[in-house]
């Protein structure tokens, strides 16, 4: 009998992880950002690259602390095909926002979501920070929210790059 209660949760753990395995990848939405500075782009825009979509507030200490890996790791990537796009919450003040960005000098384009479309449209986002690490055929790789291992990430990051 023990056996058999075994086989079976052996059994179980093979089919959930094969469903896992064989299910669909996830297409990132194709959304519309309008930078800072006023320039519009598409998710379909950056197909060919991996992309980090990453929503954060200036309000969020978690996202104040890791925005220098985001930008430590869009300079590491960034002439290998990576690009990184800082998402700001709709309840952010766009002055805020541009006076972060500006102070810390941010390399990647930093998009208003004033109206929270982005957001939603991503699954209807609303804690921060929240990232999505986008293949280069669109597909959302990884979902990170709140702290994460830098060192997964990056390997992640590298193995997308290398695919195809």
């Amino acid at each position: 009998m023990k056996k058999a209660i075994v086989a079976l949760a052996v059994l179980v753990a093979v089919g959930i992880g094969a469903w896992f395995a064989m299910r669909p990848a996830q297409t990132a939405p194709d959304v519309t950002f309008t930078t800072l500075e006023g320039k519009t782009f598409s998710m379909q825009d950056l197909r060919g690259k991996v992309v980090l979509v990453k929503f954060w507030a200036t309000s969020c200490v978690t996202c104040v602390k890791q925005m220098p890996d985001t930008i430590s790791a869009y300079n590491e990537y960034a002439d290998k095909g990576y690009e990184a796009i800082a998402v700001a919450m709709n309840y952010d003040p766009p002055n805020f926002v541009l006076n972060f960005a500006e102070t810390r000098k941010l390399p990647f384009p930093v998009a208003l979501d004033t109206k929270g479309e982005i957001a939603r449209a991503f699954g209807d986002i609303r804690l921060t920070p929240t990232a999505f690490l986008i293949d280069k055929e669109g597909h959302i790789i990884k979902r990170y929210l709140g702290e994460y291992d830098k060192a997964e990430f990056h390997a992640t990051v590298e193995k997308a790059l290398a695919a195809g």
